[in-house]
């Protein structure tokens, strides 16, 4: 008769256990398809051990963009998980914590692993399970809790992983499109002066810019700069850079004025955040005269008479400070055919296999032996030197590069 109620009082144990358990399951469940926060579920999966299973200590490990968090536990000294995190690491099943291991892992039985192909994402350390009584069925049941948690909690980071690669991806394209509307399609090819670019950005994506500016039939200008950073805010940047340029540029009649006047209205908008550098000249072919600014630009090049010279005159950064000083305008007179190759840094800073830059002096080298050419026979002949110096290397910065010939 003894033996009889004490197999059906085991029996109404185990009947109990498989009721909560499978309660558990589907509460959890239910709470996955709910879409509850993954604070929400860590908060579950300590209650569920602390009050259905009676479990004293645990410590709930997942993998993070940051590395390994612990995310919620019970009896567990926080500051000890820079020392356990390796001692988990080591293990990839089920393992029972021995008298004999590390200090740390004293005080808790079983350590659970949970792994995504070849890769942990989730470690369960857990401690004083009172009821002793079918603790195999027990352990196995808080192994199944942890995966399910763990793999959830996974499947949410790498969601929103999606989600911000595929916003990151529609700001760039956005970006793309805005950058491209702002450089000049065609530059135009007269009589007395003819313009031509070489645009690469980086990744389809970057803060180089140029343009045109025409005053009358004998007065023009161009420029060339190199915006910090990336992205759609350097791509709205140079939207209203171009803006203001646009603008500036016919209100004052010497650019020394103009370049004061556009710092300021970057400055208002940047605050030094971000700043650009920003090369300006005007040719007056009638007068034949240069005149420019360069503002912490790379200084171009220009050929004339059969000589090089670099246009360096002019002050600092656009947009890094609130006031400009000691702005100077530099005028040349074009005494015979000049040319002048404008660019940005990516140019000079471009590597080949041997580590090698293409550097100032294999530029003038090729601006003394191609100066005679058409700007657009000049560029072409410019970009397959680049290619052939560069090998298979890839292009680690934007390129851009504006050609100016006055006949």
């Amino acid at each position: 008769m003894n033996r009889d109620l004490a197999i059906l009082e085991k029996l109404e144990k185990e009947l109990s256990l498989k009721q909560l358990q499978i309660k558990s399951l589907l509460t959890i469940t239910q709470a996955i398809n709910d879409n509850v926060s993954a604070d929400g579920l860590f908060n579950m999966y300590k209650s569920f051990l602390s009050w259905e299973m009676g479990i004293e200590k645990m410590a709930l490990f997942v993998i993070e963009e940051n590395g390994w968090e612990c995310t919620t536990s019970i009896n567990f000294n926080k500051s000890h998980i820079s020392k356990m995190i390796p001692l988990l690491l080591q293990h990839k099943r089920l393992h029972t914590v021995k008298d004999d291991e590390d200090a740390i892992l004293q005080g808790f039985d079983i350590i659970i692993p949970v792994f995504h192909k070849d890769n942990p994402i989730s470690y369960s350390i857990i401690g004083g399970i009172k009821e002793k009584e079918d603790l195999y069925n027990k352990i196995q049941f808080i192994t199944t809790i942890t995966n399910i948690i763990a793999v959830a909690i996974e499947n949410k980071r790498l969601f929103k992983k999606q989600i911000e690669q595929e916003r990151y991806r529609r700001e760039m394209e956005l970006a793309s499109e805005v950058q491209h509307m702002l450089i000049p399609e065609y530059l135009p090819v007269e009589s007395k002066f003819a313009l031509s670019k070489i645009y690469k950005p980086h990744f389809n994506i970057g803060g180089d810019y140029l343009d045109y500016i025409r005053f009358d039939q004998d007065r023009f200008a161009f420029c060339i700069a190199d915006i910090s950073g990336k992205g759609v805010s350097a791509a709205l940047l140079m939207a209203n850079f171009q803006a203001m340029i646009q603008s500036l540029i016919f209100q004052y009649r010497d650019l020394e004025t103009f370049v004061f006047a556009l710092n300021q209205s970057v400055y208002r908008i940047t605050k030094s955040d971000r700043y650009i550098t920003f090369f300006v000249a005007e040719i007056d072919t009638k007068q034949k005269t240069l005149r420019y600014v360069n503002a912490g630009h790379y200084p171009p090049i220009l050929k004339m008479n059969g000589t090089l010279r670099r246009l360096d005159t002019g002050c600092s950064f656009i947009g890094a400070f609130e006031k400009l000083e000691n702005i100077k305008e530099e005028k040349i007179q074009l005494t015979d055919e000049a040319m002048v190759l404008s660019f940005t840094d990516g140019l000079p800073e471009l590597r080949n296999n041997n580590d090698e830059y293409f550097n100032d002096v294999m530029l003038e080298k090729f601006v003394n032996e191609n100066g005679h050419l058409d700007p657009e026979s000049f560029n072409a002949k410019l970009l397959s030197e680049v290619d052939l110096f560069r090998g298979d290397n890839d292009i680690a910065d934007d390129i851009a590069v504006l050609t100016c010939k006055i006949y």
